[in-house]
């Protein structure tokens, strides 16, 4: 088995080379781009396992980029970027990125980040790639929510994961230490902070009232638990 590649998009040659050098020192192969052209070009050949995206890009938006990542592609993305500021994170996970991290950073971290989002979600799967519950069809297999009549919600990845340890865990209480260790993704509020917002948004995409949520329900102080009924296909 070949290892996993990681595709590092950065304008800053120095940012690239240190990121390189430490994924390829701990194993892994890496594709490396200064422009979002050239590594959406690279993406029409090659699926890689990981995307490191910055967000100060001189050639797009690096948020809408990251949210065509998510939703287009089904990638595992994570975020790169000297923005520090809380909403810039609130924003960058909103828009289905499955994590973040601010410069400087630590290289140690970037590959143990990296290594936490490929153990996530590789909790045994069920046998088929689509989910039936309460009037809707999630299709893992392209990363849609569809409704009684047909119309289908796009999801991304990151929230893909989320509810897929629901739909295999139904009426069970899934703890948010539970969540991390078969998620993977640092522990603390950076962690918990992603998974508030996946689920709101997991929420918002099933039509769910926010006051009274009738599948995913928060059993405040203890996690989570899906109340729906599941079916495999």
């Amino acid at each position: 088995m070949s290892a996993p590649l990681v595709t590092i998009l950065d304008d800053e040659p120095a940012i690239r080379g240190i990121l390189t050098e430490a994924l390829e020192d701990a194993g892994f192969r890496t594709q490396c781009f200064g422009r979002a052209r050239e590594f959406e070009a690279a993406l029409k050949r090659v699926t890689p396992d990981v995307c490191l995206v910055d967000l100060s890009l001189p050639d797009t938006d690096g948020l809408a980029l990251v949210h065509r990542l998510a939703l287009e592609q089904g990638a595992k993305v994570i975020i790169i970027s000297g923005r520090a500021q809380v909403q810039d994170r609130v924003t960058g996970l909103e828009l289905g990125a499955d994590d973040y991290i601010t410069k400087p950073f630590d290289p140690a971290e970037v590959v143990a980040r990296i290594r936490a989002r490929l153990r996530g979600g590789k909790a045994p799967a069920q046998s088929g790639q689509t989910a039936h519950f309460n009037g809707w069809t999630a299709h893992f297999d392209r990363y849609a929510l569809e409704d009684e009549t047909g119309t289908e919600t796009p999801f991304s990845h990151a929230e893909g994961e989320v509810l897929r340890l629901f739909l295999d865990s139904p009426k069970r209480l899934i703890s948010r230490t539970q969540m991390q260790d078969l998620l993977g993704g640092a522990a603390g509020e950076s962690f918990d902070r992603a998974m508030d917002v996946r689920i709101s948004r997991l929420r918002t995409k099933l039509r769910e009232d926010p006051k009274n949520p009738r599948l995913i329900k928060t059993i405040y102080g203890a996690g989570y638990i899906f109340l729906g009924d599941v079916r495999w296909s």
